[in-house]
């Protein structure tokens, strides 16, 4: 019979013994978001500069033309679930009213001193559904303090806790429910006591209540595989990057891939050549989001207060290019155990395979190998390893009847959320 190969094809798979990290209803809903919007503005965007060289008097800070509605919509236009506003970056201006400095937009003639960038952040986000999340920089420029919020003489580190701690209070409960708390560079201090008061279901990115991390690069590549798996320890636990992913690690640390559209994280007036193109957001997309992290992309608003028209564009295109490839499947299935077919209506040409396991049993494929039936035998299309929240696979185009995805290791059962073909490459 010509279904013989593909009984061979079902050889035993591999059962491994372990205890799986799982996710929390928090890790879960930030995964499932799988894009984010960061957002970057400070006195750098004045300077042409990526550190603030804290020589830009503040009267020059006159954003008139400001309109976070537009800053929301060109995340959504990407397919954006949530945007993370950099309120303090690490110069430590500050653009919301806060009782800790006066270096921050209560100096400024924007809005004769009274605006609210935050406030206007978390209105929109709320208006076009987009959830808010944070970025507070642990280092501070304007107070002489370095990376993780460690100041240079000991008696300046107790003044500087107090400093940041009211700082992080005042983000956390003016403004909404926040989504995502940034501490970049990690934070040597402890602030748990206030993230578990007032932002429960926020995932924190780095730092000792770390939720998240840092998948090691800013080009938007994450390394395969990336295990969402990792080890505790109270030393290291708020900087691990994706290099210390582990699928027999103790807890679910999933991590989050950052890349900017144009190649500096602040506009500036010499680069607009730089914005990517379709074709390399693409690239970083599938090797990001494909890879089961969560992709976190730059825009740069200029000194007007406007994301540029050029970048605003692109943001676009990139999103239509992501729902023409793949919000349409050719077939797509779902169910437990070693082997999970789908059958299209009729044979069809496929290219890519996108695999989604339910993470809320944990990471549990070890290693799969996807086929597809041509002229009545199964051919292997691709194989892998991890899946976890996401798998895009890409191979040569090819006719078939069937698909299926054949797990070939795995710690316990396989719970597979999705598998779904497409002819993405076309």
């Amino acid at each position: 019979m010509i279904l013989f190969p593909a009984f061979l094809a079902l050889t035993s798979p591999s059962r491994l013994q372990a205890t799986l990290p799982k996710p929390t209803p928090q890790q879960v809903a930030w995964q499932d978001s799988e894009m984010g919007m960061f957002l970057h503005f400070a006195p750098n965007t004045w300077q042409d500069s990526e550190g603030d060289t804290l020589a830009t008097p503040l009267s020059q800070l006159n954003p008139t033309k400001l309109d976070t509605d537009q800053w929301v919509k060109t995340a959504k236009s990407m397919g954006c679930q949530y945007m993370v506003f950099v309120a303090k970056h690490v110069g430590g201006f500050c653009w919301w009213q806060t009782a800790t400095t006066d270096y921050s937009v209560k100096n400024t003639p924007w809005r004769g001193g009274k605006g609210d960038v935050m406030a206007d952040v978390a209105k929109s986000c709320k208006k076009y559904g987009l959830k808010l999340g944070v970025y507070l920089s642990p280092a501070d420029g304007k107070h002489g303090i370095e990376v993780g919020g460690q100041a240079k003489k000991p008696e300046e580190q107790a003044a500087y806790v107090k400093i940041f701690r009211t700082q992080l209070t005042e983000l956390l409960t003016k403004y909404g429910p926040i989504f995502e708390v940034w501490f970049d560079g990690s934070l040597k201090f402890d602030v748990g006591d206030i993230l578990q008061k007032y932002a429960p279901k926020a995932v924190v990115f780095q730092g000792p209540q770390a939720s998240i991390r840092w998948v090691g690069n800013e080009e938007g590549m994450a390394p395969y595989p990336c295990w969402n798996g990792a080890k505790f320890d109270a030393k290291t636990w708020g900087t691990l990057t994706a290099a210390d992913g582990n699928p027999d690690g103790d807890r679910w640390l999933p991590s989050e891939t950052d890349c900017r559209m144009r190649d500096t994280w602040f506009w500036n007036s010499k680069n607009e050549s730089s914005i990517k193109s379709v074709d390399k957001l693409m690239e970083m997309y599938d090797n990001s989001v494909g890879h089961g992290t969560v992709l976190i992309l730059n825009n740069t608003p200029d000194p007007t207060g406007l994301i540029p028209a050029p970048d605003v564009k692109r943001a676009k295109e990139f999103g239509d290019e992501i729902k023409r490839r793949y919000s349409l499947p050719i077939v797509y299935s779902q169910g437990t155990g070693d082997v999970l077919e789908a059958m299209p209506s009729a044979p069809s040409e496929i290219d890519t395979a996108i695999v989604m396991e339910d993470t809320t049993g944990g990471e549990r494929i070890r290693s799969y190998v996807i086929e597809g039936m041509v002229e009545g035998a199964w051919k292997e299309l691709c194989t892998g390893t991890a899946v976890g929240h996401k798998k895009i696979d890409h191979f040569d185009a090819v006719r078939v009847s069937k698909v299926r995805i054949r797990v070939t290791k795995s710690v316990g059962t396989p719970l597979i959320r999705r598998l779904s073909v497409f002819h993405a490459l076309k």
